[in-house]
């Protein structure tokens, strides 16, 4: 039988929408999926290990790896760096396993510029439908203000385009139990398994 290869995916959505909620249920009961560790510039803390817990790579080290475009995202917080190593996501899916990045709209957008074969799920907040007619309805805002939030919701709405998948966290078991469809759809469909095929064929045929 053919060895599939492994499949990233993106978990991301505006913040406070319950992205690491989500992912810490789904890792409890999809035990194959293997985390993408990120890489920082931060000194290790207590109880740590590098490989584990992070990457931790010096200053110099970790621009010379954005400059040799080794890094699918990364940002800088507070002096220090932190960004998701491709070497180490590329190697495990070569391996045959899924790898899951949680992550903020911000960083997921410049994954799909570095690695659009990645699958892109937008985690939507569930008052978000409602969020306009509460917002309106409730009489009690300023005119501004309810402009001022729309524009938000909008603007986290719009980023949304960017992505394969939209999940909405009403529940954070109906999440997890969407976000385990995905995975599993990703992996039935025709292009993917279509190549595979095609190259054992060819194979076989020589």
């Amino acid at each position: 039988m053919f060895k599939e290869k492994g499949v990233l995916f993106i978990l991301s959505g505006p913040s406070g929408v319950g992205k690491g909620t989500v992912r810490k249920k789904l890792f409890e009961e999809a035990t194959d999926l293997q985390y993408s560790i990120s890489m920082t510039t931060r000194n290790m803390r207590p109880g740590e290990m590098d490989g584990v817990d992070y990457f931790y790579k010096s200053v110099e080290e970790f621009e010379s790896l954005i400059e040799q475009n080794q890094l699918l995202e990364y940002a800088k917080y507070v002096d220090n760096y932190y960004g998701t190593p491709r070497a180490y996501v590329e190697e495990t899916l070569e391996k045959g396993l899924d790898v899951f990045l949680e992550i903020e709209v911000q960083g997921a957008l410049q994954v799909k510029e570095n690695f659009p074969e990645g699958v892109f799920i937008f985690l939507f907040p569930p008052s978000l439908e409602e969020l306009k007619n509460r917002i309106v309805s409730r009489g009690t805002e300023t005119q501004e203000l309810v402009l001022n939030r729309l524009k938000e919701a909008r603007k986290e709405i719009e980023m949304m385009d960017a992505y394969d998948y939209v999940v909405v966290n009403d529940q954070v078991e109906h999440a997890v139990a969407k976000v385990k469809a995905i995975i599993q759809s990703e992996h039935l469909k025709r292009e993917r398994i279509a190549k595979q095929y095609k190259k054992i064929l060819e194979d076989e045929l020589l």
